[in-house]
């Protein structure tokens, strides 16, 4: 009884109490929607991204929201800009999305947006034919310049070349036609190597002979780097055979397993659990992301270039994703993750975890279109578990996926003393819910609290004082029927 005395649901024409001291005097909106938007968190990620990037917790989940939200902007402003698009990159120390322009007249199409534009001389498309002739121009001296990529921060091709090939390889641009302003010749002591030797990823053995890691799971089986494996080489643990590969050229390959083995759409994050994988959108330059691999376990960085060619011993890969996250031999194969949105499978680099070091990867979409492949995400719906009880009240609902709804039935619940507001989200069974709780500031509902993990059942303890408060929930992926409890002071 004393719970129900002191909580008054908020139905628009039974307000007529008196706000306590420090409320809020403007009635809440009762018709303002919920999130229809979230940024994941997936487990293991943010702390993750502490302790590699030197984030708090608030900053790193800020990061994942902006990168998640400037993705939409920099794909349409692509297709807007056309020809004069340069490419574009992430601030995320300011959390802001750079585009480059080679048109200054398209700077404003791109403010409005809310991306911030820069005049560059070079467009991407001329930047990328460029890199793509020198897959051809440097092969004479492959084995001393161990990588080249597009760089969009600084509209260049660059290359990495050993002291003794720097004028070589600048002659060798001049001559396949690359403007000089261009081409960007650095001197590096990069050697790049598979990671091959020891156990890598979420560990499987090839011919019985080495081990490598699984990358992603799609239908049938699992995609991984080409170097672990040629076509008809079998895998134990898990069963299956190498039903495609490509190395070098490329480095991807995909196993198909045998009967009684289950392909799951997540990544270990190496501290207890998992990564819901949810897509496999490609995230943009600057972007945070992270790899799995099980010699070295969980480690983020940055992704600083796209279509980098590696020449290894083996020979020569183009096409790769070049980052500063580091790897170690045995993680060959391994998962590199944006939030939840697949990138692709580690393939070499150079460095260790200990001192830091450059790391390359397969894009996996490449990978699932040459094999006519489909990734296995964590989505689905089903019914709640039941494990929301002991709750003062107790809410119901069905959400479609990327739908919200707002509890209690549209409005808000008036809090009338500080204490503890402790709720309950049980979701559909294999969906991914996130649960809010927002309090009315005057103006606007915000987020005081949420519990946003990659699974189906969220719960929040909120110290609060008095006031306006709602609870949303949000169908970040699946779609079925939710229970809400809610115990407030």
């Amino acid at each position: 009884m004393r719970e129900m005395a002191a909580v008054t649901i908020g139905l628009a024409a039974a307000l007529v109490l008196t706000p306590t001291a420090g409320w809020a005097a403007s009635e809440p909106d009762v018709s303002a929607p919920g999130p229809t938007t979230a940024a994941k968190v997936p487990a293991g990620v943010i702390g993750a991204l502490q302790r590699d990037l030197g984030l708090s917790k608030a900053a790193a989940s800020e990061r994942l929201a902006f990168q998640a939200g400037a993705l939409d902007t920099e794909r349409t402003l692509e297709q807007r800009l056309g020809a004069d698009y340069a490419g574009a990159w992430f601030d995320t120390t300011k959390n802001v999305l750079h585009v480059g322009v080679v048109d200054a007249a398209d700077a404003p199409a791109v403010r409005a947006a809310g991306a911030h534009p820069v005049v560059a001389r070079h467009a991407l498309a001329d930047l990328d034919a460029w890199k793509t002739g020198l897959d051809t121009a440097l092969a004479p001296v492959a084995a001393a310049v161990p990588s080249w990529y597009v760089d969009v921060t600084t509209n260049t091709v660059v290359v990495n070349a050993t002291a003794g090939a720097l004028t070589q390889v600048r002659d060798l641009a001049a001559a396949a036609g690359i403007p000089a302003d261009a081409v960007k010749v650095v001197e590096t002591t990069e050697a790049p190597r598979t990671f091959i030797d020891v156990i890598g990823g979420n560990a499987y053995n090839i011919n019985n002979q080495y081990r490598c890691s699984v990358g992603f799971a799609v239908n049938g089986g699992f995609v991984t780097a080409g170097h672990c494996g040629t076509t008809g080489s079998t895998t134990t643990n898990p069963s299956g055979t190498f039903a495609g590969s490509s190395f070098p050229g490329n480095d991807y390959a995909w196993v198909r397993v045998a009967t009684g083995n289950t392909p799951v759409g997540v990544v270990n994050n190496y501290s207890g659990g998992t990564v819901a994988v949810a897509g496999s959108t490609q995230a943009a330059v600057g972007a945070s992301v992270c790899r799995s691999g099980s010699t070295s376990g969980w480690h983020c960085g940055t992704i600083q270039a796209f279509n980098a060619t590696v020449n290894y011993a083996e020979g020569s890969v183009s096409g790769l994703i070049r980052t500063n996250v580091c790897a170690e031999p045995g993680d060959s194969g391994g998962s590199l993750i944006a939030g939840n949105q697949a990138q692709g499978m580690t393939s070499g680099g150079s460095g260790n975890c200990t001192s830091g070091g450059t790391t390359y990867f397969q894009p996996v979409n490449e990978a699932l279109g040459a094999f006519g492949l489909t990734l296995l995400t964590s989505t689905g719906g089903g019914g709640g578990g039941g494990t929301c009880t002991g709750y003062a009240r107790t809410y119901t609902g069905t959400l479609a996926s990327r739908q919200s709804a707002v509890q209690p039935t549209g409005s808000y619940v008036t809090v009338n003393a500080s204490g503890t507001i402790r709720l309950c989200l049980d979701g559909p069974t294999g969906a991914d819910f996130d649960l809010y709780l927002q309090k009315w500031s005057g103006s606007a509902w915000t987020n005081v609290a949420s519990a946003t993990s990659t699974s189906a059942d969220e719960s929040i303890t909120y110290s609060g004082t008095s006031g306006y408060y709602r609870y949303s929930v949000y169908a970040y992926s699946g779609s079925g029927a939710y229970t809400l409890g809610a115990t407030t002071p």
